[in-house]
């Protein structure tokens, strides 16, 4: 069980060096384990009937299908910094706990602001059509207000999916809001009729032990050849997830540490929740690299690495990949 963050939000450690890259791009980074499934043309088999008539084989056909189902349920994810990203899948996109307009400072800039390494320049206009907004917490470092505000001018009919703590913040702003408790379920529908389900999960309460947790969701692709997990502390109710499988998990592995407090989970945590939901991809989220400054900033300490997580996944889960995403490029996820 991950440690539980009360009564405080959660504030990023100190930025950690990383290498530079340029600006949102289109290109997409393609998992070197697991390339898209395709089949060309020249790969349908077919067999001869005595008459001499080409019939074409029904495993061609079942191949052919299959590569149409691999397509729609490939997941395409794009990391935004922060907690930020965007998920493409089932011809749609869904952009999780977005900041992109502005820093991050919960409105005490003196005790903490924090401002993106990478995409510097990146904006609500650079988005494609979004179909879904995804809120997993209430805190300004997923409930960013400086974004949300002109995302709703720009879009006051947008879907949104969030936790039930985040209320008055989004009924101003949005007015199609569906609130999920853990356990709840919804479904977002594409163009095409694909539909996609979200179902929330029991994450962090930042707060009084009688609060309602923040959420962590699973999202499943139209055809469910693929699972998403998401939750941005490694916070989780091992006795509520144990039921559930994701192939994908997208979970902080360096811990964030105050004195004599978890802001931020991960290391042995994340290795459990990985094991729990019998993961086969792992994609580390950064959620601390950030420029930042303040008190508090100067306070938290960052407790494990990357390298680190993966010696301990290795011991505990040998098959399970670990895909690091770049901020601004697609990470493309096929089913296996």
């Amino acid at each position: 069980m991950a440690v539980q963050c009360i009564s405080l939000p959660y504030f990023p450690h100190k930025p950690s060096t990383a290498e530079p890259m340029s600006s949102f791009s289109s290109t997409h980074l393609i998992s070197p384990q697991k390339s898209p499934l395709r089949i060309k043309s020249n790969q349908l088999k077919h067999s001869t009937n005595r008459s001499g008539d080409v019939v074409s084989a029904v495993i061609s056909e079942e191949k052919a299908a299959e590569s149409s189902f691999s397509s729609t349920d490939e997941f395409k994810l794009t990391y935004l910094e922060g907690n930020s990203w965007l998920w493409e899948v089932g011809g749609l996109s869904i952009l999780v706990d977005p900041i992109l307009v502005g820093n991050l400072d919960f409105g005490i800039p003196w005790l903490y602001d924090a401002a993106k390494k990478f995409l510097k320049n990146f904006q609500l206009t650079d988005l494609p059509e979004i179909n879904c907004l995804l809120i997993t917490q209430s805190l300004d470092d997923h409930c960013h207000l400086k974004t949300l505000k002109p995302l709703s001018k720009k879009l006051p009919n947008l879907k949104v999916i969030s936790t039930p703590n985040a209320k008055e913040l989004l009924d101003p702003l949005f007015s199609n809001v569906i609130y999920l408790e853990p356990g709840q379920s919804s479904e977002i529908e594409a163009s095409n009729g694909a539909l996609v389900k979200v179902k929330a999960t029991a994450g962090p309460v930042l707060g009084p032990p009688w609060q309602r947790p923040e959420n962590g969701y699973i999202v499943s692709s139209p055809q469910g050849k693929l699972t998403l997990y998401y939750e941005p502390h490694c916070v989780y109710n091992k006795n509520l997830l144990e039921k559930e499988r994701a192939d994908i998990v997208i979970t902080p592995v360096i811990k964030q540490l105050l004195p004599k407090f978890t802001l931020v989970s991960g290391q042995e945590d994340a290795v459990q929740l990985a094991k729990l939901l019998r993961a086969k991809f792992i994609v580390p989220l950064k959620n601390g690299d950030l420029e930042s400054k303040g008190l508090l900033a100067s306070l938290v300490q960052s407790d494990g690495t990357v390298e680190s997580f993966k010696q301990l996944l290795s011991e505990e889960l040998p098959d399970a990949e670990i895909l690091e995403p770049t901020p601004g490029l697609p990470l493309d996820i096929s089913p296996p």
